[in-house]
């Protein structure tokens, strides 16, 4: 099992940036995909961002594409999701995920461990 801690989220104005970071502990960090989900108010939990067990692969959500990047230190166990370019509809509370497959995946079922949620608010 591994427990999740995300860090780093907060209120900030358009066009701004956020650096997200998210502990692991627990068990062998490079077991897991590593993953970042969002859930606006009202909304569904929706898919941010994925980076493979050793980092070489990652996959954005269409809405994210060019402005998130994530990224990974296994000698750290730690994930982290540098949000540039931000916008109001970025505002949500932000979740760290893992699960054990291979292959990284985007939809939340497949994620075996969630850490808490850090909420980032983007003033327009």
């Amino acid at each position: 099992q591994v427990q999740l801690v995300e860090s780093g989220g907060g209120l900030v104005q358009a066009g701004g940036s956020l650096r997200l970071s998210c502990a692991a502990s627990g068990h062998t960090f490079n077991w897991y995909t590593m993953g970042w989900f969002r859930q606006a108010p009202g909304k569904e939990r929706e898919f941010v961002a994925v980076i493979s067990r050793s980092g070489d692969s990652t996959l954005y959500a269409d809405s994210v594409k060019g402005r998130f990047t994530i990224s990974r230190d296994n000698a750290k166990n730690t994930v982290h999701l540098q949000m540039n370019t931000l916008k109001p509809e970025d505002t949500a509370a932000y979740y760290c995920a893992a699960h054990h497959s291979v292959v990284p995946r985007t939809t939340a079922p497949d994620y075996d461990y969630w850490g808490q949620g850090t909420q980032v608010t983007v003033s327009s």
